[in-house]
């Protein structure tokens, strides 16, 4: 019986990573067709070259970054307040962005930003994106905090306020230095998520603002191109690295 689910297991990771192989080792294919003719980097050197390309992805870098501080300060505090007040409603109704379709929390996220313009005078840009990433990227953060406080005890911040602890001074000494591992782990997986959405960043996105995903699936429409097997596997390689580190900080 073992022996037959460490098969299926092995079949089960063999479909879900074969493709990530193939789209890695044919990133460094010299022809520009699926039949391998030679060991190259000349694709790698040719992302460096694409002032599009670059454009885009200081865009997802800006975006990804500002979405992921903010989304986990707010998510935090937002996981730490649930906590300690205990919401069945409110706990429940965190899980609705992660279950609504994409296209549809795009298409709501613009109709928002629409007519909020009216008063704001805003134009779409950097900005509308940053806030609709961190709309989704909150749940997440939510989410893995919440996890992280089930495991920390409220007698410890109790008996720092018996202590003669202030109740800011139990959360700053006490109850944020457990959360740290969750916090990290949190910001690391809001990062992945922000810089990797697609669906909801093409609705509320400008004509300047442009991110990486947005720029390979328009090269990906025009035909296939190695270009785009060698910044998929280069976000594969940077991203797979901060979701094995995301765990490790998680478990610690």
């Amino acid at each position: 019986m073992k022996r037959w689910l460490a098969l299926y297991a092995a079949a089960v990771y063999l479909f879900l990573h074969l493709p990530l192989v193939i789209l890695a080792v044919f990133s460094f294919n010299s022809s520009r067709f699926t039949v391998w003719q030679g060991f190259s980097l000349h694709w790698y050197r040719a992302i460096f070259q694409d002032q599009q390309l670059a454009e885009s992805a200081w865009n997802s870098i800006v975006i990804a970054v500002v979405a992921t501080i903010l989304s986990t300060i707010a998510g935090t505090l937002c996981a730490y307040g649930l906590w300690k007040r205990g919401s069945k409603l409110l706990s429940g109704s965190l899980y609705l962005s992660l279950v609504t379709p994409e296209i549809v929390m795009g298409i709501s996220l613009l109709a928002l930003f629409q007519w909020s313009f009216q008063w704001l005078h805003w134009r779409l840009g950097l900005h509308t994106v940053i806030l609709a990433h961190v709309a989704f990227s909150i749940a997440y953060v939510v989410i893995v905090i919440a996890a992280r406080l089930r495991t920390f005890s409220p007698a410890l911040e109790e008996a720092a306020l018996d202590l003669g602890a202030t109740e800011w001074q139990a959360f700053r000494f006490v109850t944020l230095p457990a959360l740290l591992p969750g916090i990290v782990a949190a910001a690391l997986l809001a990062l992945t998520v922000s810089f990797d959405d697609y669906v909801i960043t093409s609705m509320v996105a400008g004509v300047d603002s442009e991110t990486l995903p947005m720029v390979i699936y328009a090269m990906a429409r025009r035909g296939a191109s190695p270009v785009i097997n060698a910044i998929s596997a280069l976000i594969v390689v940077v991203f797979g690295a901060l979701v094995l580190v995301s765990e490790r900080v998680r478990e610690a």
